[in-house]
């Protein structure tokens, strides 16, 4: 559930929706680390903001996403 806490809120605020355009990836960073220690595992969110190069390689080879 830590993970998915993380992961979830790094996709729904990278992604384009219906009302919003997706978020530049420095302000999803920004959002994860300002809900360390409050909403999200400080453990957690320490290795998902050490692996950026592996999620920004995801994101983009996703097929979904454009650089």
């Amino acid at each position: 559930m830590r993970i998915m806490a993380v992961a979830d809120v790094f996709d729904a605020v990278s992604a384009k929706r219906c009302y919003r355009d997706a978020m530049p990836l420095h302000e999803c960073y920004k959002i994860i680390m300002n809900g360390r220690c409050v909403d999200f595992d400080p453990d957690i969110v320490d290795a998902f903001m050490m692996d950026q190069d592996k999620v920004e390689e995801i994101y983009y080879n996703s097929g979904f996403r454009e650089r």
